[in-house]
């Protein structure tokens, strides 16, 4: 990548299980606050796991009108709901002379599954004549997208990147090399996800993926714990705004982090299991390392992937250890899914937003329901109990069914070298 062209942050926006805008949300995780819960919104008394990481009191009629939220699926909903917050944020205008220069990148790992689940139904239970004609508009990946770059008049780019769980990370990193590149000016870039719906959560259970921890669901999800018994299904988006630096610059923008690297790999391994030698996240970090010109020394936290998986943590912790050497002994962890539960694609740009305000803040935020640290998992994993450090640069590991690997490192502007 270009290093004359910088990629800085100057907008952001969250809904997660912990909050509905980013102050909120972030105030949850840095107290170690679990979003997690029984599910309120449909019944689940007919399936065996009977919690996850729910978006609360969210009205998508009040925010996009009765009409537009019928023909929208709630995982564009969320996502319009975070890209306007991020929007209204950057104080960034679409002009006849720049709406070709701004992109929208809004990736999904799953897309419109609640409607494809319920015109499935309509066709089987009533009919052909019952399907929405609105199904494949509403159901396809790229929809979030879309009906971003309408909202907002961006005629860039634009387009779904879909890698499961690590879509958000692999969204905010084409993002910024297209800006390196000199292809755009500005995007809006993040990921959405809604599949805490009753077919994702019986496929989940089935494949002995999630967590039936049902008396306790608040404790459910527990990253690097030796009594972890699976991860825990959430829904959300998270957008950021990232500009070239100089461009946001002229017009004044405050600048909230820069984006100092992106590494991505593939295990070309497994459908479901990451590889267990860590060596494919262990080559994403490695790069991503190589791309921001820095070392593992330089590192002062880390936003694990850390699903809550038995396959997943122990597997993460290798590559650490092989990408970072003895510096992984050194460096702080966290698993904030620990209290939203896994987001699947929209966990990358949601872990994001908490790294960047883990820069922010420099506080290093915890990993609840660590009890028992699994003898296999022996790093700092920030047990319980937030901790305040200076945090410079801060990287983010997002790895994805199919064996997508994605690692991002956010640096904070003007500290440490990185302000011209």
């Amino acid at each position: 990548m270009s290093k004359d062209r910088r990629v800085v942050v100057t907008g952001m926006g969250i809904i997660c299980p912990t909050g509905n805008n980013v102050d909120e949300a972030w105030a949850n995780i840095a107290a170690g606050k679990t979003g997690i819960r029984t599910i309120q919104r449909f019944d689940t008394s007919h399936l065996e796991n009977h919690f996850g990481g729910e978006v609360k009191n969210f009205d998508p009629e009040a925010i996009l009108g009765r009409r537009e939220a019928r023909r929208t699926d709630r995982v564009t909903q969320l996502a319009l709901y975070s890209a306007k917050q991020a929007w209204d944020d950057s104080g960034l205008q679409v002009t006849p002379e720049n709406q070709y220069r701004i992109g929208a990148l809004m990736g999904s790992g799953i897309g419109g599954i609640t409607t494809l689940f319920e015109g499935i139904k309509d066709y089987l239970e009533k009919g052909a004549r019952f399907v929405s004609p609105l199904l494949v508009p509403m159901m396809l990946p790229d929809s979030p997208a879309a009906k971003i770059s309408m909202t907002f008049g961006l005629r860039g780019p634009n387009f779904a990147i879909s890698t499961a769980c690590a879509t958000g990370n692999d969204s905010i990193g084409h993002a910024a090399e297209m800006i390196r590149n000199g292809h755009i000016d500005a995007a809006i870039a993040g990921s959405t996800e809604a599949g805490l719906v009753e077919l994702a959560i019986a496929s989940f259970n089935n494949m002995t993926a999630i967590s039936r921890r049902n008396d306790d669901p608040e404790r459910a999800s527990r990253p690097f714990d030796k009594d972890r018994d699976g991860f825990v299904i959430g829904e959300g988006s998270a957008t950021l705004i990232l500009e070239e630096l100089d461009h946001a610059l002229a017009r004044g923008a405050k600048i909230y982090a820069e984006v100092l690297g992106y590494g991505q790999t593939s295990d070309a391994y497994h459908v479901t299991a990451p590889l267990d030698t860590g060596e494919g996240a262990a080559e994403a970090m490695r790069l991503a390392l190589e791309d921001a010109n820095l070392t593992p020394q330089d590192i002062d936290y880390i936003n694990a992937h850390g699903t809550s998986t038995p396959l997943n943590d122990a597997s993460e912790t290798i590559a650490m250890k092989i990408a970072l050497g003895e510096a992984a002994y050194e460096i702080p962890i966290s698993s904030t899914k620990s209290m939203t539960g896994h987001l699947m694609g929209a966990g990358g740009s949601v872990e994001a937003v908490f790294t960047i305000m883990a820069i922010r803040n420099s506080w290093v935020p915890p990993t609840i329901n660590l009890d028992n640290q699994d003898p296999a998992c022996d790093l700092n994993y920030t047990p319980k109990v937030g901790v305040a450090r200076k945090i410079d640069i801060a990287m983010s590991n997002s790895f994805g069914f199919g064996g997508h690997n994605a690692v991002l490192i956010f640096g904070k502007y003007g500290e440490n070298g990185h302000h011209e």
